[in-house]
């Protein structure tokens, strides 16, 4: 954790989701801002919705982007290629559940699937392949101690 983020009282943090085995839960609300002008979720917000799960799950499993850009030399992580396939419309007020699952870390790829859930009703399924890189966009190895952090979810 960031020694600014220690600073914040626990009910002023933002929820991270939490865990469920390998599976990481992370609960949104559809807002208006979500959505177009038929209280519909416009389609490259679940794009949102899937980058804040990945993010989250990272956070809650002791790995903070900051952290990586800290390092020497600074990492980052990219979404190289994603696949989505989109099943039902999210509207207004929805109360949805991204459920993000780390599959396999092969050299600097790491493979992600996706879900988001309305009341248990898939309504969309993401994979993606996101990559390791330094700040020049060069692939890079994880390093050891994420690694570590994130082995009990790997498959």
């Amino acid at each position: 954790m960031r020694t600014e983020d220690a600073a914040i009282p626990d009910r002023d943090r933002p929820p991270l989701g939490y865990f469920e085995g390998r599976e990481h839960r992370f609960p949104i609300r559809v807002f208006y801002e979500d959505t177009d002008f038929s209280g519909v979720v416009y389609y490259a917000n679940y794009l949102r919705f899937l980058e804040r799960a990945r993010s989250s799950f990272f956070r809650l499993a002791g790995i903070g982007h900051a952290e990586l850009l800290e390092r020497d030399p600074p990492l980052a992580f990219v979404i190289r290629k994603i696949n989505l396939d989109y099943r039902s419309s999210a509207r207004i007020d929805d109360v949805l559940s991204v459920v993000t699952t780390y599959d396999t870390f092969k050299g600097a790829r790491l493979l992600v699937t996706q879900r988001i859930e309305r009341a248990g009703d898939v309504i969309l399924t993401a994979d993606s392949e996101a990559a390791c890189i330094d700040l020049d966009g060069r692939p890079r190895r994880a390093p050891k101690d994420m690694m570590e952090k994130l082995k009990p979810f790997l498959l």
